[in-house]
């Protein structure tokens, strides 16, 4: 029997799928229990020594060095010396892509967030099944964590160097007295906001969000920075009226899509900016429209889609059932149907995220 060109180039497909998705799961075992991280402060090590440098059990750090000498993500330094002997080390290019939390390149907190997006697949089978959603709680601390990781670099080092001062009313207000007031709308583990405030020394900002858990770690991040005298954060919902019109900037990042009901926040924001203050929504940069050719980040947003976002925003009813591919027309029509008047897609350049500002 002749296989068709067409099967095997498919088939080879998935087989690479599922080398990827190993190896992913495998950077998640080497960042969760701190192996790249010891390697790259202790250098090279065999087994016992890293089960010692990590307080790991040896045996499963042998089957995993060896793992990942396999997968070329660790180089050895003599294969054919015995397994108990062989050392193996972290190449120097790969170091700031698996350990340096600081840098725009780091990826170590991927693994993280996607183990996160699956942690409760029989629920989105189910959810699938049947309509419903799957709440935010469900995916638990790695959904969390891996999402703070993914963006913490790139709040810190661009939102008061390149992005906010692209918006230059908003820039202005932010730098002059008397100090401006900031609502920090899903501000999850808090970077956002932080890196609002590490930018303007003068501005107070208050991030919200519905996640206790996500509030707690934000809190955290604070005192870590020492910012906690200038950012607060509250489980509180932003439609709260004793909040109305305090803000001279009101910012989303990624979240509008997530919600069950996006009209009602981006009014939620409306309100809190009053007459006088900016919005700003940042979200996903996906195509202008459906193309299964034509944009080079669609692929990764359905992924995110199908497994957390859209079963996320279906948790709750009424749900709009957005998804994490929201396209600008979709943002447009939500913050028409809020109140605003138009909305301008600001000119930032950046691979994963679309910059919107809200006209009232």
């Amino acid at each position: 029997m002749t296989t068709e060109p067409q099967t095997e180039i498919f088939l080879e497909k998935l087989l690479q799928s599922a080398r990827g998705t190993f190896e992913i799961f495998s950077v998640y075992l080497g960042v969760k229990l701190g192996y790249y991280a010891a390697l790259d402060a202790g250098g090279p090590a065999n087994a016992k020594g890293l089960a010692r440098r990590t307080r790991t059990h040896e045996r499963y750090t042998r089957e995993w060095l060896e793992q990942q000498g396999v997968a070329g993500i660790l180089k050895v330094d003599d294969e054919s010396a015995d397994e108990e002997s062989r050392r193996y080390y972290l190449p120097t290019a790969y170091k700031e892509v698996l350990v340096d939390e600081d840098s725009l390149n780091y990826l170590g907190a991927l693994p993280v967030i996607l183990a996160g997006a699956i942690y409760p697949l029989d629920r989105v089978v189910e959810a699938y099944r049947t309509g419903k959603g799957v709440p935010y709680a469900d995916y638990g601390c790695d959904l969390i964590e891996g999402q703070e990781g993914m963006n913490r670099a790139m709040f810190l080092k661009e939102m008061g160097s390149s992005w906010l001062p692209t918006v230059e009313d908003v820039h202005r207000r932010l730098l002059s007295d008397p100090s401006a007031r900031v609502a920090d709308v899903g501000t999850g583990a808090g970077w956002s906001s932080i890196a609002i405030a590490k930018g303007y020394s003068k501005v107070f900002v208050d991030g919200f969000d519905l996640d206790e858990p996500s509030i707690e770690k934000a809190n955290r991040n604070a005192r870590d920075h020492r910012m906690e005298d200038r950012v607060k954060f509250a489980v509180r919902d932003a439609a709260d009226p004793g909040l109305a019109g305090k803000y001279d900037l009101v910012v989303a990042f990624e979240c509008i899509h997530d919600l069950s009901n996006p009209v009602a926040a981006l009014g939620a924001m409306r309100n809190l900016a009053g007459s006088k203050g900016a919005v700003l929504v940042v979200d996903e940069r996906v195509g202008e429209s459906f193309s299964t050719t034509n944009n080079d980040v669609d692929w990764m947003m359905y992924g995110w889609s199908i497994l957390h976002c859209l079963p996320v925003g279906m948790a709750d009813k009424p749900s709009a059932a957005t998804g994490t591919v929201m396209r600008p027309h979709t943002l447009r029509r939500y913050a028409q149907e809020a109140g605003f008047k138009d909305v301008q897609t600001l000119p930032i350049d950046n691979y994963f995220f679309r910059f919107y500002r809200l006209i009232q």
